[in-house]
């Protein structure tokens, strides 16, 4: 997984003139898109999508997936790694050989990787990193677009691809990009204290849903 990149996946559906217009979803691909426990939650209730369909934990010592927002997590079968949950990925049927997360639909078109289209599946239910890109606050608190990098020498296989031309203010909504700013910003707070008392004595990987089911099912009904 270490040629994978890391932190946020693209708004697959935007109005017209974004950059995701004729995508292939090379974020999708190329990143690794964290996930809080209220995500998981929300997907697995309202969409009864099990835990293990969706959900992976990733390695991340070097923090390239969480970036100093999404918690580390630790499990009593390696307490030394710190892991991100985050969404799962598994082999592309259109690209053999790469990766996307679990949740693009893919589809062919007719050239080779301009060929490639894709689609978020659970789009109106995708995770609050996903509705966040590529809106970040700059050090005065504004509105800013982020830098969307470029993938990793690794992974420089043309379906890992990303923005075909450069993000500027005036594509984003910035009623919603605040709004979705402030929720991802609220639920990685909540998700890192949960972390935090997940840590104090690391149970299993296979128990972790259990535990969060317990959390939010709590917190609903609270």
């Amino acid at each position: 997984m270490s040629s994978i990149l890391s932190y946020v996946l693209p708004l697959l559906q935007t109005p017209p003139a974004t950059p995701c217009d004729g995508c292939h979803a090379g974020c999708c691909r190329a990143y690794v898109a964290p996930l809080t426990g209220r995500d998981i939650f929300r997907i697995v209730t309202e969409l009864k999508i099990p835990f293990w369909r969706f959900v992976s934990r990733w390695a991340d010592q070097s923090c390239e997936i969480s970036q100093g927002v999404a918690p580390h997590f630790f499990f009593d079968d390696d307490r030394q790694t710190p892991y991100v949950i985050g969404l799962l990925q598994n082999e592309s049927q259109l690209f053999p050989g790469t990766r996307k997360c679990v949740f693009l639909e893919e589809s062919p078109c007719g050239e080779p990787v301009q060929g490639g289209t894709g689609r978020c599946s659970i789009y109106e239910q995708r995770p609050v990193d996903c509705r966040v890109f590529p809106a970040r606050l700059n050090a005065a608190g504004q509105l800013a677009v982020q830098v969307v990098t470029k993938p990793a020498l690794e992974s420089r296989h043309d379906t890992y691809r990303l923005c075909p031309r450069s993000w500027n203010i005036a594509n984003l909504d910035r009623v919603s990009a605040l709004q979705n700013l402030q929720k991802s910003s609220d639920e990685m707070e909540l998700f890192q204290t949960i972390a935090n008392r997940w840590n104090e004595d690391p149970g299993p990987w296979p128990l972790f849903p259990d535990f969060l089911e317990l959390i939010y099912t709590a917190l609903t009904a609270a």
